[in-house]
């Protein structure tokens, strides 16, 4: 099997876990996968239901947006993608869902703070915004490419949905689910209008220093 063959069947994959858990629903969000040796990646195509979506429906797309595989349009979020892909080595598999609890923190434009040491070892310091922009555009594209250098692995699109990061297919969707689990005990503990208590800043700072020696690693994976 081809590594993009490889690629493509990963999306597929993870499209089925998704939505088996739930997290997607019939054509919102999009999915992609880095494509190992090459600057290249396979994504979701744009509208097609996740259901039905098999490995010859994946498309694959260069780090110019030049579709190289795949008879369907892809995903108009591609160029977001490609700002992950071209400033992040280390990530390999990308989610972008509107999952209702981190969405909801999307309307409110509420970042979530460091409230668990499990969040900050795996997602970073906080979960922070990236300002709003139209979908599928270069606004977007560049927005997200200022914020992703930070080293994190989960963001918020104001008033859009989720941005979420992996050093593989496993871990963002490791990733996907915490994210979700932390948006939901944020939104009920702002309920009770007390405050938020936040992990201590040196337990913070040794879970990302752990975060950040993954990456590292992940980065290496197609120097290797």
């Amino acid at each position: 099997m081809s590594n993009q063959s490889a690629a493509k069947q990963q999306v597929v994959n993870t499209c089925q876990a998704l939505l088996t858990r739930g997290y997607l629903k019939a054509t919102e969000g999009n999915i992609s996968v880095r494509i190992a040796g090459q600057a290249q990646f396979a994504i979701t195509p744009s509208n097609y239901d996740y259901a039905k979506m098999q490995e010859a429906d994946i498309c694959v797309l260069d780090f110019d947006q030049n579709q190289l595989e795949g008879a369907m349009k892809p995903s108009i979020e591609s160029g977001m993608h490609t700002a992950v892909y071209q400033n992040r080595p280390d990530v390999h598999a990308i989610i972008h869902t509107h999952q209702p609890y981190a969405s909801a923190l999307a309307l409110i434009n509420k970042p979530i703070p460091a409230l668990f040491d499990e969040q900050v070892r795996f997602l970073g310091r906080s979960v922070e915004i990236i300002p709003y922009a139209p979908s599928g555009t270069g606004f977007l594209k560049n927005k997200v490419k200022g914020k992703i250098k930070n080293g994190s692995n989960a963001y918020i699109l104001q008033n859009h949905g989720v941005l979420v990061l992996g050093g593989d297919v496993e871990r963002a969707i490791h990733n996907m689910a915490l994210l979700e689990k932390c948006a939901l005990a944020y939104l009920l503990a702002l309920l009770t209008e007390e405050k938020v208590s936040k992990i201590p800043l040196p337990i913070r700072e040794i879970a990302f220093a752990k975060l950040r020696a993954d990456e590292k690693k992940f980065a290496q994976l197609d120097l290797e």
